[in-house]
């Protein structure tokens, strides 16, 4: 355990167990006690911890160079990730931003798509419009856009105005009756009502997260919503930017979510599932259009950080993406995640305070209730999620809750996002370590 720590840790009051190992799905703290990632972090450890090959890479990369600062140099691991990635982007892409996250993936696609309409002589574009209780990151830009209102409140003063529409849910939005492609087209149309309020000859750009995250809990859009998000803004002009930084990279089964939709964004956010947690990194893939209007206006743009297209992050990512291919593990991840989805339906079919489980790939939640009839959710106050939490690793399991599920305030959710190696014989130990969770956490509010 700690001692005396003077690291600012999320929070402040928790003393953390030390991490000093990792190995395939599973974390060792210093007491020797061992924990299934049954998150992968924050969806992050694809391949899990410790792959040979990944370290192998590192390694090989510190002993050419460690670092060189791109205003100055470009590195042949940093151009051949660049080649790697456009060689299975979604068509239109053409090029790509590395940077150290998603955060500042997300910013950077933010301002790429503003400098794209100032170049092209639009400058009064200076809106963005995005979801409610969605999740893009923490700095100023990704949180404006991001609607989730726990995680803007005490920074909106700093914010830039953003409009929000329905984000997909259907567990609590689609209603009674209503057939899911009716239920995307209501949601399509709340769009195009908010584009014509503003203008769409004002707005920059559309946001979404292609499957929602960590603040709603593994939300999958309806089908054909996203077809026809992008036939609107095609109609007014505007970008797509999706935010796949949590649920891109093989995460939901195919290597990118937008596959499932059958469309392609302008702009794309990855990060998490592209270096597997080995090294900070994160990239916007960027399409054509808009790098054509900037490498033939200005030519230059204006953004950047110190550790851009680090060569030791680059060839960390290089090798996860290269063992993905290699092995096949984004159709491991697809088969995996479907069985994930069959033995989490059949644990918690008949629980009393499971109210929805959802999700695609290895990127599964459940929705925890206090009743399930009516699907009202447990007093915010108890912090119900905190608690699935604790007993979660007094169990010896990782795993992702979270509160605010609904409207940022109330609600609870549990996210899984195991490693795409998890086996069969570790989902279901996955499974029974959550469900003796919850009914400890449960129990302790007095439920």
């Amino acid at each position: 355990m700690q001692l005396d720590s003077r690291l600012v840790h999320r929070q402040l009051r928790a003393t953390y167990p030390i991490a000093v190992a990792g190995e395939g799905c599973w974390i060792t703290d210093s007491a020797g006690r061992r924990y299934l990632d049954g998150s992968g972090g924050a969806a992050v450890s694809c391949l899990g911890h410790g792959h040979p090959d990944v370290l192998a890479a590192m390694h090989a990369q510190i002993d050419r160079i460690a670092y060189a600062h791109t205003s100055f140099f470009s590195t042949e691991v940093a151009e051949q990730l660049a080649q790697t990635l456009i060689g299975s982007a979604p068509d239109g892409i053409s090029n790509v931003y590395l940077v150290s996250g998603g955060s500042e993936a997300m910013e950077a696609a933010l301002k790429l798509a503003r400098q794209y309409f100032v170049e092209k002589g639009e400058p009064q574009r200076a809106r963005f419009i995005a979801r409610r209780n969605s999740y893009h990151g923490n700095t100023l830009g990704a949180l404006a856009v991001g609607g989730n209102q726990w995680r803007r409140r005490q920074f909106a003063p700093l914010l830039i105005e953003v409009d929000h529409v329905a984000a997909t849910y259907a567990y609590r939005d689609q209603r009674d009756g209503e057939s899911p492609e009716r239920y995307g087209e209501r949601l399509a149309l709340e769009l195009e009502e908010v584009i014509e309020r503003i203008g769409g000859e004002n707005v920059i750009a559309f946001v979404a997260e292609t499957v929602g995250g960590a603040t709603s809990g593994a939300l999958t859009a309806p089908p054909g919503y996203f077809k026809r998000v992008r036939q609107i803004c095609d109609q007014h002009g505007m970008l797509l930017i999706l935010d796949e930084v949590m649920c891109g990279m093989g995460r939901t089964g195919t290597l990118h979510a937008c596959e499932a939709e059958g469309i392609a964004p302008d702009l794309m956010a990855i990060a998490k599932g592209l270096g597997g947690g080995y090294q900070p990194i994160g990239a916007v893939l960027v399409g054509a259009r808009v790098i054509d209007a900037i490498s033939g206006g200005s030519g230059f743009f204006q953004h950047g950080h110190t550790y851009i297209g680090h060569p030791v992050a680059c060839a960390a990512a290089l090798a996860v993406q290269r063992v993905l291919a290699r092995d096949d593990l984004v159709a491991r991840c697809a088969k995996q995640g479907a069985l994930l989805g069959v033995r989490l339906a059949e644990a918690f079919r008949e629980h009393p305070h499971v109210g929805d489980v959802r999700g695609r790939g290895l990127f599964q939640a459940i929705e925890l209730v206090e009743d399930r009839a009516s699907k009202r959710s447990f007093d915010p106050g108890l912090k119900l999620h905190a608690r699935v939490k604790r007993a979660a690793l007094d169990a010896g399991l990782l795993c992702y809750p979270m509160g605010g599920t609904i409207d940022g305030s109330t609600g609870d959710h549990v996210l899984l996002a195991p490693p795409f190696i998890v086996t069969n014989e570790e989902l279901d130990l996955l499974i029974a370590r959550l469900l003796q969770a919850i009914d400890v956490a449960i129990k302790s509010i007095g439920h």
